[in-house]
């Protein structure tokens, strides 16, 4: 059971310490094609942001509501307009970041792999689930 558990660990990789709202924007995508971001301008990482109509608390409610109820998700950190989650799959962590942006009715979205190059497009497949989620 213990060399199983060390694989595990090895594949979820450490938490990132980079991660956050910085100045209203969250952090650019690396090279690699396994992030997704709507602050993106490269085709491969821009992905829209979830959009809503009203009250803005309320979105960010709801958005966290979806998150609760998703068994791959976990909520790490949650400060005023900024929810950071971890996103796991069978053996990866995914890093999924939401940054309310009421002056233009939308949440930002940035969703990145921990560990390896391609992840075949999950992220950006889960991220549209969530989409999906939210807006129902």
């Amino acid at each position: 059971m213990g060399i199983l558990s060390f694989f595990l660990a090895a594949c979820a990789g450490g938490r990132p310490d980079n991660l956050g709202a910085k100045d209203g924007v969250l952090l650019a995508c690396p090279s690699s094609p396994n992030c997704v971001s709507s602050f993106a301008t490269e085709e491969r990482h821009r992905i829209a942001p979830l959009a809503f109509t009203g009250d803005a608390e309320a979105a960010f409610l709801r958005l966290k509501r979806v998150l609760s109820q998703r068994g791959d998700a976990t909520i790490i950190e949650e400060n005023e307009g900024y929810l950071r989650a971890e996103l796991r799959t069978r053996l990866f962590v995914d890093d999924a970041e939401f940054l309310l942006d009421r002056a233009r009715g939308v949440i930002q979205v940035r969703s990145a792999s921990r560990l390896g190059y391609s992840d075949l497009g999950k992220n950006r497949r889960r991220m549209e689930e969530i989409r999906s989620q939210f807006g129902q």
